[in-house]
């Protein structure tokens, strides 16, 4: 690594980016990003840039001024001429509204990408994608990082023949290899959405009688979904019940909701930074910082991210 590469830092992750800076020993750049007294976003960067390779790092979860931080500061990033952009997202927000499947709504992830390149990014770096096909909503490219990596080193003392793992009808490809990789069975669970935010579940595909679970999904929001699944899996004979989750939103009752199921163990990663929320024992934070300086560095070097993928 050499001094043509800047690590800038958003204010919604920040102690994920001081992560990814020690993994890389490449000192975060110095920059002013705060608000002006009527609350409009302020960036100045303090070091010289061009010519250089950045990354920005900032996660997009609300407020949706993180999202407008991240178009800032790649705005200022190319004013100061750096050579190249890359906007790393480890939360990429509107992921979920990637589709027109009622009358009259947007594809507000296609506007998001659409943002983010008319704002001068170069590429995106991003992980766990609520849906795939994003990747086909930007016309820079995108290089989309996988979390298992780090649930794995969670489940690695679990004996196989104890566990199954679950995935959502949406997820069932991500959860296969998940569950192949730990040489688990893995069921599928059958809900039905009746409006955002509320889910109704209808069964289970597979065994899970006298089995531990393990739950597998990119993002813990509301935790309707997860907790009604725990609920569902103790009446069909399940054992132990555990989540991994890329994405923590825990948004509304969630943290009520959790502590009140029967799930023993919530594993969430660092892509959304959980602040000063005091989370209980239940939960387990799993660190992406080394996925991602390893993928910027292999970005940055012109190597394969590729091989990322393979744990």
């Amino acid at each position: 690594m050499n001094e043509k590469i800047k690590l800038i830092s958003g204010n919604s992750n920040r102690p994920l980016a001081q992560k990814i800076s020690s993994y890389l020993k490449i000192p975060l750049c110095d920059a002013e990003i705060k608000r002006f007294s009527d609350q409009e976003i302020s960036v100045k960067i303090n070091e010289n840039i061009r010519g250089t390779d950045v990354f920005i790092i900032q996660s997009t979860n609300p407020p949706a001024e993180n999202l407008l931080e991240l178009l800032v500061i790649i705005d200022a990033a190319r004013r100061a001429s750096a050579e190249r952009i890359s906007a790393v997202i480890p939360y990429y927000a509107y992921a979920r509204q990637d589709r027109k499947d009622q009358p009259r709504v947007p594809i507000t992830s296609k506007l998001v990408a659409n943002l983010i390149a008319a704002s001068g990014a170069d590429r995106v770096l991003t992980m766990d994608l609520h849906a795939v096909q994003i990747q086909g909503f930007f016309d820079i490219p995108l290089d989309h990082l996988f979390a298992n990596p780090v649930f794995y080193d969670f489940c690695a003392g679990f004996k196989p023949d104890d566990w199954v793992v679950l995935a959502d009808l949406g997820s069932i490809k991500m959860v296969r290899n998940f569950a192949k990789k730990l040489s688990m069975p893995f069921a599928v669970l059958d809900k039905k959405r009746h409006v955002a935010n509320q889910v109704e579940i209808l069964n289970v595909i597979g065994e899970v009688e006298g089995k531990n679970v393990i739950i597998r999904d990119d993002i813990v929001d509301t935790a309707g979904t997860l907790t009604q699944a725990a609920d569902f899996l103790v009446k069909q004979g399940a054992r132990e019940i555990y989540a991994c989750c890329t994405h923590a939103v825990l948004s509304g009752r969630s943290l009520e909701l959790i502590e009140k199921s029967p799930l023993k163990k919530v594993v969430v990663s660092d892509t959304i930074d959980q602040g000063n929320e005091k989370l209980s024992s239940k939960y387990e934070i799993a660190s992406v910082s080394k996925i991602f300086g390893e993928a910027i560095k292999r970005i940055h070097m012109g190597e394969s991210v590729s091989s990322l993928f393979e744990y």
